[in-house]
C-alpha cells in the first residue's frame, strides 16, 4: 500500500473539482451549518474540506493525508476499525468514499460497530463506491478491492449490522474521473439532475443507526 497514492489514486486536480461541485450542489443540503461531520478514508481530504459545518474531522491510514487536509480540519491518521480518538454520540453525518470495497467483511463490521457509538440519534452513514452489478468489468482493475457488494448486498450488510436503510441510488455516479469527458461542474450538475444517468456505476446509499440495537 506504501506506493498506493503513486499509481492507482495518484492526486488529481479534477478530483477537486468533482468534489467542490458534489458537495455545493449536493451533500451540502444534507449537513447543517451546526454538524459534526466525519470521513472515513478521507484520502486527499477531497470532501471534507469542501463540506461547511461547525467540526470536520478526517480519518485515513494514510499519513499523506495531513498534508492535504484545510486549516480547521481534525486529522487522524489510523485505522477506520478504532474511533475512539472521536466522543461518544458526536457525530451527525458520516461520509465513506470508495472504502469499503478495500475492507475484509470483518473490518468493515467493526468499523460499522465503533461508528454506532459514535453517531448521535438520528444521524446517517452516507456510503458511495462501486456498485458491482453495473461496474463487474472494472471492479478487480484496482488490486487493492477484496470484497464485492452491489446495491442489495450493501443495504443488507448495513441492514444485519444495525443501520436501517432510509435512501439508496444504485446508479449515484460514474466509476471514474478516468475518462475522455471532461470535469466540468456544468456536466456535473446536469448529471445530477438526471433522472436515469447513463453510465452510472458507483452507487449511493444512506442510512441511520436502528435505535434500541
Amino acid at each position: 500500500m506504501k506506493h498506493y497514492h503513486e499509481t492507482r489514486l495518484a492526486y488529481d486536480s479534477r478530483r477537486l473539482i468533482l468534489w467542490k461541485t458534489l458537495c455545493d450542489h449536493y451533500f451540502q443540503r444534507l449537513v447543517r451549518p451546526g454538524d459534526c461531520v466525519l470521513e472515513l478514508g478521507a484520502g486527499y481530504g477531497d470532501f471534507i474540506n469542501q463540506i461547511r459545518c461547525r467540526r470536520r474531522i478526517a480519518i485515513d491510514f494514510w499519513q499523506g493525508m495531513m498534508e492535504h487536509l484545510q486549516p480547521g480540519v481534525e486529522g487522524h491518521v489510523g485505522s477506520v476499525t478504532d474511533l475512539e480518538v472521536i466522543e461518544d454520540r458526536s457525530v451527525d453525518f458520516v461520509f465513506a468514499s470508495n472504502l469499503f470495497e478495500h475492507l475484509p467483511q470483518t473490518e468493515f463490521a467493526k468499523t460499522l460497530q465503533a461508528l454506532r457509538a459514535k453517531m448521535k440519534t438520528g444521524a446517517t452513514l452516507n456510503i458511495l463506491q462501486p456498485n458491482y452489478r453495473f461496474a463487474y468489468r472494472e471492479y478487480f482493475d484496482d488490486y487493492t478491492h477484496v470484497t464485492v457488494y452491489s446495491d442489495i448486498s450493501l443495504a443488507d450488510f448495513l441492514e444485519v449490522n444495525g443501520f436501517q436503510i432510509t435512501e439508496v441510488h444504485p446508479r449515484f455516479l460514474p466509476l471514474t474521473i478516468k475518462s475522455k469527458l471532461p470535469v466540468s461542474p456544468t456536466l456535473i450538475r446536469l448529471y445530477l439532475a438526471l433522472p436515469l444517468k447513463p453510465m452510472g456505476k458507483q452507487m449511493l446509499i444512506r442510512a441511520a443507526s436502528r435505535a434500541g440495537d
